[in-house]
This record gives C-alpha cells, sequence and structure tokens, in this order.
C-alpha cells in the first residue's frame, strides 16, 4: 500500500471502499479440466456398474454414458472460464448459484446428444440435469477449497518476506553498510538506502496472486545489490535472463528468497565467497527459472527448507500441473530449477 493509500486507510481519512469481489472459483487451468474429465467418468463408470450384467454390458454402458457426459463436462469448464470475468462481478454466493445453474444445462445438453445418437423417443431429461447440477456443485466446492487453499500458502510467504526484510542482523548490516559509505561513497550509501526502501515497499504492497517474472527479477536485483555492499567481491553474481521470458506470470515474493537462501548457505559460510548465478530462458510454451550457488567444498550447510517448500507450493498452487520445481546439489553447486508457462 503507498503512503497516500495507508494514510487514507485511517478512520476519518474517507469512506472505506467496499470489499472487491473475485472469483471463488477457476475453470481455465489445464489441471482443473483433466481431473474434472477424470471425476465425471469415475463416476459414470459406478454408475454404469450398478446396471450392468457382465463386463462387456459394463464398458457399452460407460460408453454411452461418457458420449453424454464428457462433452457436458467439457462445457461447462469452457462455458465458466468464457464467463471468468463475469463471474467475478457475483456475489460469492451467486457465483455458486451460477456454476450449478450451467451444470444442470451442460446436463440437459449431453443427454440432447445422446438423443441424437440413439434415437430414444423417451430421454431422462429431467435426471440429467439433475446428475449434472450435482456433479457441478462437487466441482465448484472442489475448486472453491482449491482457492481457498491458496491463502495460507500466500500469508506465509508473505510473512515470511516480512521476517526476512525485517531480520534484525539483515537490518542492521544494511545500516552498517550505509554509514560506513556515507563518508567515503555518499552516492553508492544513497543507492544502497533506496534498494533497502524498495524492498521494505515491495513487501508491504498487495500485488495479487501473480506478477510478472521481470518484477520479481528487478526485486532480486536490489536485494543482491544489497548485499553485494555487504560482501564485496566475497559475492560474485551472474545473470542470464531471456527477454522473451521476462512476460511469464509467477507468484509474488517467490525469486527473492531463493536468491536469499544462495546467499545465505552459499556466501556467508565460505572465507572465499561464492557465486550466485540466475538464468532465466524461454523454450517454446514453458520458461526455465534457475538459482545456483557454489557451496564451501562442496556441501553447504543445510536450512529447514522452508523458503523452498513455500514457493513450490505456491507455484503449483498458481499453475497446477503446468509447473515444475527441483532442487539438487550437483558438482558442487546447489541449483533450484522451476518451470512455469511462458
Amino acid at each position: 500500500m503507498e503512503d497516500s493509500q495507508s494514510l487514507s486507510a485511517f478512520p476519518g481519512a474517507g469512506a472505506p471502499a467496499a470489499p472487491a469481489r473475485a472469483l471463488v472459483f477457476d475453470a481455465c487451468q489445464p489441471g482443473v479440466v483433466l481431473r474434472a474429465v477424470l471425476f465425471v467418468e469415475i463416476v459414470m463408470a459406478v454408475g454404469a456398474a450398478f446396471v450392468a450384467q457382465n463386463v462387456p454390458d459394463w464398458i457399452e454402458r460407460l460408453a454411452l454414458l461418457s458420449g453424454g457426459a464428457v462433452p457436458g463436462t467439457l462445457s461447462w469448464l469452457i462455458v465458466a472460464c468464457s464467463l471468468k470475468q463475469l463471474l467475478a462481478r457475483l456475489p460469492p454466493t451467486a457465483q455458486h448459484v451460477a456454476g450449478i445453474t450451467l451444470g444442470a444445462v451442460a446436463g440437459l445438453y449431453g443427454c440432447a446428444l445422446l438423443a441424437l445418437v440413439s434415437g430414444a423417443p423417451r430421454m431422462p431429461w429431467i435426471g440429467s440435469a439433475s446428475a449434472g447440477a450435482l456433479l457441478a456443485a462437487v466441482l465448484v466446492a472442489a475448486l472453491v477449497l482449491r482457492a481457498k487453499s491458496r491463502l495460507p500458502a500466500e500469508t506465509t510467504a508473505r510473512l515470511a518476506e516480512l521476517q526476512a526484510r525485517i531480520r534484525p542482523h539483515f537490518l542492521f548490516n544494511s545500516l552498517n553498510s550505509a554509514i560506513a559509505l556515507v563518508r567515503d561513497d555518499p552516492a553508492r550509501a544513497e543507492r544502497l538506502l533506496e534498494d533497502l526502501s524498495e524492498l521494505f515497499r515491495h513487501a508491504l504492497v498487495e500485488r495479487g496472486e501473480a506478477v510478472t517474472l521481470t518484477e520479481e527479477i528487478a526485486v532480486a536485483r536490489r536485494y543482491l545489490a544489497i548485499e553485494q555492499v555487504r560482501f564485496g567481491d566475497r559475492l560474485q553474481v551472474e545473470w542470464e535472463l531471456d527477454p522473451r521470458a521476462g512476460s511469464a506470470r509467477v507468484p509474488p515474493l517467490f525469486l527473492q528468497p531463493l536468491v536469499e537462501n544462495a546467499v545465505k548457505h552459499g556466501v556467508e559460510p565460505s572465507a572465499t565467497g561464492a557465486q550466485v548465478r540466475i538464468t532465466t530462458q524461454r523454450r517454446g510454451g514453458t520458461v526455465v527459472i534457475q538459482v545456483a550457488n557454489t557451496v564451501p567444498a562442496g556441501q553447504g550447510p543445510r536450512g529447514h527448507g522452508v523458503a523452498q517448500r513455500n514457493v513450490r507450493e505456491r507455484l503449483r498452487l498458481l499453475h497446477d500441473v503446468q509447473t515444475q520445481f527441483q532442487a539438487s546439489l550437483q558438482d558442487g553447486q546447489y541449483v533450484v530449477r522451476m518451470e512455469v508457462p511462458a
């Protein structure tokens, strides 16, 4: 929150703004599509098993049901995704009702497809609409729970970032570095304090669920600029950035903790220092992000892995099956490698 916004948030500074509405379920993720289709297919398979006389009969009934259920499910997902912006303007209860209503319509659509294929004079229209509404209600509930699961991870990340920025030894070292530079190099001292101020501002400003990779790179640069003053030649930073990768969407506050880990476990324990290397590369529809650091004697002190677990979870919540996260020690280098959609 900017300073002017902070002041306006106090009583008497203005009328309180109405809370912004948000989408309570998101059907646009590829992983959601796969799981929804699989879930409906399992329900159809179980339903067919209740009336089938034998395995061939079960397969035939499942194929018939799938001919209506799969198109109906896909139509629900497509419409729910297409109306994402419109649904976000509705209250949460209305969003739930809209999702269930679309499910009933999708059930009727699937039943209509079966009527065209089978040519049967009588079709279970009411049953199909009811089944579609029920399945949609389950899917909406699952998506709502998935959306709510983002909040603890994001809150943990923000608190961890605030703790990192306000941590006494980091602040103490940064201010001491600035004091040491005031007389000899006032311009550099000013830049250091500006970088420190920007890090605090970035940790405090609400940025939503995703930012661009370019923004996160800028934050990591400021952090390393501060640490560069402290460690001098002991900290060797190398950047290999693909400009085509900068538009990738990533969780806010996800890169700086990994860079901080690289400094903490690579540079701090080593008398001779270490190299920190940040690379980004776009490969087709995927962006590869890598943070690597040399470690003393090929084996740095082990941490608790809190930052890595948090980053991994937030990437998974944002991009689901489209993301990958790997961390390993290779030839004296600790490497964290991530993949996100371009």
